[in-house]
């Protein structure tokens, strides 16, 4: 019999050496481990996050970051995957786009914290949970998101499962049972863009705790379909009309050629396609021009992120909150322009009404550039015409924080302590979380410096 696409996937996770992953994995995932406790922190006081929080009725024994209450595992997978999410600061996988850290890691946590696995079984579960959605959002880029779905949110319940499988030890059979399992506890539309409303946010931890139930029922036995990827009536036709795809790119050479260590890191708290153009305002503000002297900025852009970043023009060129405002690149060009970069302050609401921001963003507008390397790059070009005629332009040609000009520890530690301190800690305890997040795949997990 032919092997389905999920058991050669769960062969080559079963057969891989948790011992032998490379360094810059290891680096890799030691990064993202710090990033995403440092941005469940920064959320920890965000009234979505105590909604989230407030919603669960599982107390347990799992550590909800940032918060004295404990929860089951799933309960705290959920919100510290929506914690991680929620600020739109966490990492993206450029390929696909994906964001795999809010999704993987809070999954993994979970499971190991409440299953006493240690150390070195949370980072090969997270290294094979992000290695997975990557790959996963490989086999037909942009046709989720064309179909109205969150990748996130929809390959993350997959890879999700085959983390924890992993960090649990599961057997070949078992994580292909638990792959089969999570296609059908896969979904998230992406509707919130219409008025900035917070669904997004529980994308990730939704899939989170998707993940981790769909590999407790696979390690107990409860059988999943072994074409959950390429059946008929499986994920890929479901979330994305296709059962065709590249699944050599998901399984092919799995746990020899580790895609991860691309994972991009955001210096700014929004859509990662606006990155791009926000670095250029900067750039244009630098070199001296007024916003007053601004008669339109014109940006060259992507056909694929039109839908999500663009339109309706005018709703984004005036965006109703700070979330929406978030996915607004005409916003996030004005407020780079106008405040010389983008912080977690930029989103807030009183900054909507800054009438220096509210008008450029609406001189802001587009043109799909049919050669556009995206998904594959993002990239970021604004052409100012000025009032007396003058052109200046910029561009940008590629993400900063991607592969071409990664974040190094050292940036990423320093986004960890701006977070936390944003949270509301204080230097002792981000000390405190610092120093477990550095050694935290050593031995035994012991997460009690991450509450409250």
């Amino acid at each position: 019999m032919t092997a389905t696409v999920a058991e050669e996937l769960a062969g080559r996770i079963a057969a891989l050496d948790a011992a032998r992953l490379p360094a810059a994995v290891r680096g890799k995932c030691e990064d993202l481990l710090i990033d995403v406790i440092g941005l469940c922190i920064t959320a920890r006081n965000e009234e979505y996050v105590r909604s989230a929080l407030a919603a669960c009725d599982d107390d347990g024994t799992c550590t909800a970051i940032g918060h004295k209450r404990r929860l089951g595992a799933a309960g705290a997978a959920f919100v510290n995957g929506t914690a991680a999410h929620g600020e739109d600061f966490d990492d993206t996988f450029e390929g696909g786009p994906v964001h795999a850290g809010a999704v993987i890691v809070p999954a993994v946590l979970a499971a190991c914290e409440r299953h006493d696995a240690d150390g070195p079984s949370a980072l090969v579960g997270i290294a094979v949970g992000v290695e997975a959605i990557c790959r996963l959002s490989l086999v037909v880029p942009k046709a989720i998101h064309r179909s109205g779905f969150h990748p996130t949110a929809v390959l993350g319940a997959i890879a999700a499962a085959a983390g924890v499988a992993v960090a649990l030890r599961c057997d070949r059979r078992q994580i292909v049972d638990a792959l089969g399992i999570a296609g059908s506890m896969a979904g998230g539309i992406i509707e919130y863009l219409a008025e900035g409303a917070w669904t997004k946010r529980l994308h990730p931890g939704w899939a989170a705790q998707s993940g981790l139930r769909a590999a407790l029922l696979g390690r107990a036995g409860f059988l999943g379909p072994r074409t959950v990827f390429e059946g008929v009536h499986g994920l890929f036709n479901g979330f994305a009309h296709t059962k065709d795809g590249d699944y050599a790119a998901l399984v092919g050479d799995f746990g020899e050629r580790w895609v991860l260590t691309d994972l991009a890191f955001k210096p700014y708290p929004c859509g990662t396609m606006a990155h791009p153009f926000i670095d250029c305002a900067r750039r244009l503000a630098a070199r001296g021009i007024k916003a007053e002297d601004i008669q339109e900025l014109v940006c060259e852009t992507a056909e694929g992120i039109v839908h999500r970043l663009w339109e309706p023009l005018r709703d984004k060129q005036r965006p109703p909150n700070g979330y929406a405002a978030k996915f607004s690149i005409p916003y996030c060009i004005a407020a780079g322009f106008v405040r010389s970069g983008v912080g977690l302050d930029a989103f807030a609401d009183g900054n909507l009404r800054d009438p220096r921001i509210i008008a450029l963003a609406a001189k802001v507008r587009y043109e799909v550039d049919p050669g556009n390397p995206y998904p594959n790059e993002y990239t970021g070009h604004i052409r100012a015409v000025l009032r007396d005629g003058t052109i200046v332009e910029e561009r940008q040609p590629h993400l900063r924080g991607g592969a071409h000009e990664p974040l190094t520890r050292r940036d990423i530690e320093e986004k960890f302590t701006l977070n936390a301190h944003h949270g509301g800690w204080n230097a002792k305890h981000v000390d405190a979380a610092l120093a477990l997040a550095r050694t935290l795949y050593n031995g035994p997990i012991d997460l009690d410096a991450l509450g409250e």
